[in-house]
C-alpha cells in the first residue's frame, strides 16, 4: 500500500504548453531524478513512459492526459502530463479543473506560442497558480530574457525569474540560482545528471545580483517586513524570500521563471525543488464550495479527511483489461474500495470496486484515497466525466467541467455488417471518455456523424475504433460544423389548433425571438402575465423551441445565440396539453426565425504560420486565398511569424499545401476562435449542397 502524506506535503501539478516545448520529456526526467522510473523514455524514440499509447508513441505526440505519482523531499508530487496539440484541448480542461498547481512550459526559442496562451488563460479561468519554465536553453535561438519579456507582455503575467542561465545555445553550461546566489554546472559529459556547485563567476557576478536585487524588490512588494528590510538595504533570510514568493504564487500575484534544458537533463532537479517551494497542497487552496441537491444552499468542503466525502470524476477511460476506470481527485473525506458511494449528478448509488494509484497505463492498488488524493476507480459504470461522488448522508454537487463545442465532423460506416455492432460499441465508450467528441445519426441519410475539435483528433478516433475495437471502418470527407442564427428581431403570434372528434389540440403562444450574446445558446424567458398560459406548459414551449434548434430552418444546423421571450397566449381547459404547446412553441418558432431572417455561422480558426522570411509573400497570398485576414505579422531571426483568422471550411489540406511551399521548412498550428457570418453567396452555396446530399439519400 502507498505511503501516506502529511497533505500539507502533498502537490498535485500538471504540466501545459505549447505543442513541442516538451512536457513529456520534462516529466521524463522528473520521474528519473526522482526514482520512479530507472531510465529515460525519450518521445523521438516513442519510448516516452507517460505517451503509452500506440498513438502517441508513432506520432510523437501527448493525445491523452497521463497522470503519475512520485516523490521528492519527502513530498508527494502527483502529476498529470497533458497534451499540447489544440484538438485535445478536453484533456488540458479537465484536468486544470483538479489540479492545485501547473507548470507552464515554454520554448526557450519560440516563446508564447498560441496554444501555451491558450492553455494559460484556461489556468486562470480556474485560478491555478503557476510557475514557469523555460525549456530547450541549448537549442540554437534560445533567448530567455527575450521570453521572459513574452511571459509579462503577452500573458500579463507578472514573472520574476529565480535563476538565470549561464550561456545559452550551445555554450548553455548551467544555472545561477538567485535564491541561493550560487551557481550550479551541469557535466556534459554525463549527460547533465551530474552537477557541481560553485561561486558565481566574476564575469557574471553583476548580472546575478541585478537580477537577484529585482527578484527581492517583487517579492518584497507583496510582503510588508521585507518591503522594510529591502529600503534600508538588507538582504532577506533565504526561509523569508521562499516564504514570501510561495503564498505571492499561490495568490497568483507573481509567476517564478525557471530555465534549462530537460533533454540534457539540465534544469529539472531545481524545478522539483521549485514546484514544493512555490506551488501549493490541497491545503493551501480556497476551500471547494458545492451545493446540495436542490441547487439552493451552498456546501463548503474543506480538505479534510473526517469531513463528508465529496469528489469529482475528471475523466472516463475505456480499459481492455479492466473495464472502464474513472479518474477521480477527492477533496474531503475517504474514498474507500468495496464501499458505497452517491453520484449526486446521475442520483444513483454505486458501489466502488477497486482503488489504483496511477503510473501512466500501469496501476498500483490502494485500500483507499484520502483528501487531496489523485487516483482510479473500478466499479463506477454510470459515472460520467464531471460527475460528483459523495456520502449518501450527505450529498453534495460540485461544479462541472465546461468544455468547448466540436467544430469538425466527418460520416463514418463500417465496412461490413458484421462491424456494425462493434462500432455502435466502440463510439460509446469513445464518446464517454472524451466530452469534446460527440456522435450522431442523420435519419435522412442512414450515416453516422462523428465530431471533434479538428481533423487530427478525428484522425485518431478513427484509428482507435480500429485497433482497439477491430472495427473495420470507412472515414468520409471533414465537414465543418455550421450553425444558424437569426439576424433580426421579431414578434410572433401562432396558434395550434386540430379537432379530430373527443379532444382536440389547442395552444396559442404570443413569442419575441431576438438575436442572442455570443455563446449564449438558448435563453428562454417565459413572461407571461395573469397565468393566461398555466405555469405547467411553459417548460413544454421551451422543449419545442430546443426541437427545432436542433435543426434549424435555414439548412438544417444547429442553431445558436437566440433570445426568445414569450410573452402572451392562451389555453382551453379541456383541448389544451403539454404536447399541443411542445408543438405551438416548436412552429411558431420555426415561422418567427423565417420572419427575423436566418444566417448562417462558420468557425473562424486563429493560425499561427512559421516560415523562412523568403517565404512570407506567397503565404500570405494563400491565406487570403482562403479568405483569412491576416491579424499580425513579426520577425525573428530570419524567421517570420504570421498570425491570421481563417473559416476553418477553408483550412483542410493546408498543412500539404504549406509543406510543399516552404520545402517543408514551414509550420502551422490553429485553434478555434469564433464563430462568424458566411458571406451570403457562399452560404447560399453551402445550403444549396446540403439540400442535394438530403434529396440524393
Amino acid at each position: 500500500m502507498a505511503k501516506e502524506f502529511d497533505i500539507s506535503r502533498v502537490r498535485n501539478i500538471g504540466l501545459m504548453a505549447h505543442i513541442d516545448a516538451g512536457k513529456t520529456t520534462v516529466t521524463e526526467r522528473i520521474l528519473y531524478f526522482t526514482g520512479k522510473s530507472h531510465r529515460m523514455g525519450e518521445v523521438h524514440d516513442g519510448e516516452a513512459t507517460m505517451d503509452w499509447m500506440v498513438q502517441e508513441q508513432e506520432r510523437g505526440i501527448t493525445i491523452t492526459s497521463a497522470a503519475t505519482t512520485t516523490y521528492w523531499n519527502d513530498h508527494r508530487v502527483n502529476i498529470i502530463d497533458t497534451p499540447g496539440h489544440v484538438d485535445f484541448t478536453a484533456e488540458v480542461e479537465r484536468s486544470l479543473r483538479v489540479l492545485d498547481g501547473t507548470v507552464a512550459l515554454f520554448c526557450a526559442v519560440g516563446g508564447v506560442q498560441p496554444q501555451s496562451e491558450t492553455v494559460w488563460r484556461q489556468a486562470e479561468k480556474y485560478q491555478v497558480p503557476r510557475i514557469a519554465f523555460i525549456n530547450k536553453m541549448d537549442r540554437t535561438g534560445a533567448d530567455f530574457e527575450g521570453v521572459v519579456e513574452e511571459i509579462k507582455r503577452e500573458l500579463g503575467a507578472n514573472a520574476v525569474p529565480v535563476v538565470i542561465p549561464i550561456g545559452a545555445e550551445s555554450k548553455f553550461e548551467g544555472i545561477i540560482d538567485l535564491v541561493d546566489m550560487k551557481a550550479v554546472y551541469y557535466d556534459d559529459t554525463s549527460e547533465g545528471i551530474m552537477i557541481r556547485e560553485e561561486a558565481i563567476p566574476d564575469a557574471l557576478l553583476e548580472k546575478a545580483r541585478e537580477a537577484e536585487k529585482v527578484m527581492i524588490e517583487r517579492i518584497s512588494e507583496e510582503d510588508d517586513n521585507l518591503m522594510e528590510k529591502f529600503i534600508e538595504g538588507e538582504t532577506p533570510e533565504r526561509d523569508d524570500a521562499v516564504k514570501a514568493m510561495r503564498k505571492a504564487t499561490i495568490d497568483g500575484r507573481i509567476i517564478p521563471v525557471l530555465c534549462g534544458a530537460a533533454l540534457r537533463n539540465k534544469g529539472v532537479r531545481r524545478l522539483l525543488d521549485a514546484i514544493i517551494d512555490y506551488l501549493p497542497s490541497p491545503v493551501d487552496r480556497p476551500p471547494v464550495i458545492g451545493t446540495r441537491d436542490d441547487a439552493e444552499s451552498e456546501i463548503i468542503t474543506h480538505p479534510n479527511d473526517d469531513a463528508p466525502l465529496a469528489a469529482l470524476a475528471f475523466k472516463v477511460q475505456a480499459d481492455k483489461h479492466m473495464g472502464k476506470l474513472t479518474y477521480v481527485r477527492v477533496y474531503s473525506g475517504v474514498l474507500k474500495s468495496a464501499e458505497f458511494v452517491y453520484n449526486s449528478t446521475r442520483q444513483k448509488r454505486q458501489r466502488i470496486g477497486r482503488l489504483f494509484e496511477m503510473h501512466a497505463n500501469k496501476r498500483l492498488a490502494r485500500e483507499s484515497m484520502r483528501a487531496g488524493d489523485v487516483g482510479a476507480v473500478i466499479g463506477l459504470a454510470d459515472t460520467r466525466t464531471g460527475d460528483t461522488i459523495c456520502s449518501e448522508d450527505r450529498p453534495i454537487m460540485l461544479e462541472s467541467i465546461e468544455f468547448p463545442a466540436p467544430v469538425i465532423g466527418v460520416a463514418v460506416k463500417p465496412e461490413s455488417r458484421a462491424d456494425s455492432d462493434k462500432l455502435g460499441r466502440g463510439l460509446a465508450r469513445l464518446a464517454e471518455e472524451d466530452p469534446t467528441f460527440t456522435v450522431r445519426s442523420n435519419a435522412e441519410t442512414g450515416e453516422v456523424i462523428i465530431s471533434g475539435m479538428g481533423e487530427l483528433h478525428l484522425e485518431v478516433i478513427a484509428d482507435r475504433l480500429r485497433r482497439e475495437f477491430g472495427v473495420g471502418v470507412s472515414v468520409g470527407k471533414p465537414q465543418v460544423a455550421y450553425r444558424e442564427t437569426i439576424i433580426g428581431s421579431v414578434e410572433h403570434v401562432h396558434k395550434h389548433v386540430k379537432q379530430t372528434g373527443g379532444h382536440g389540440q389547442y395552444a396559442h403562444v404570443c413569442m419575441r425571438v431576438e438575436p442572442g450574446t455570443p455563446g449564449s445558446g438558448l435563453r428562454y424567458k417565459p413572461e407571461v402575465a395573469g397565468g393566461r398560459i398555466p405555469r405547467e406548459y411553459l417548460p413544454a414551449i421551451e422543449r419545442g423551441i430546443i426541437d427545432i434548434m436542433a435543426e434549424g430552418p435555414y439548412a438544417g444546423f444547429p442553431m445558436v445565440d437566440i433570445e426568445v421571450t414569450v410573452f402572451d397566449g392562451s389555453a382551453h381547459d379541456v383541448d389544451s396539453s403539454e404536447q399541443a404547446f411542445r408543438q405551438c412553441g416548436a412552429t411558431g418558432f420555426r415561422d418567427a426565425c423565417k420572419k427575423a431572417g436566418l444566417e448562417l455561422l462558420e468557425p473562424v480558426m486563429s493560425v499561427e504560420v512559421v516560415m523562412p522570411e523568403d517565404h512570407t509573400g506567397s503565404i500570405t497570398s494563400s491565406l487570403c486565398s482562403r479568405r483569412g485576414k491576416i491579424v499580425n505579422m513579426e520577425s525573428k531571426g530570419k524567421t517570420c511569424i504570421l498570425t491570421a483568422r481563417v473559416p476553418l471550411g477553408d483550412m483542410f489540406g493546408y498543412a500539404s499545401e504549406l509543406r510543399n511551399a516552404t520545402s517543408g521548412r514551414g509550420e502551422f498550428s490553429m485553434h478555434f476562435e469564433r464563430y462568424e457570418a458566411v458571406p451570403y453567396s457562399i452560404a447560399e452555396d453551402i445550403v444549396a449542397a446540403r439540400r442535394k446530399a438530403r434529396e440524393k439519400a
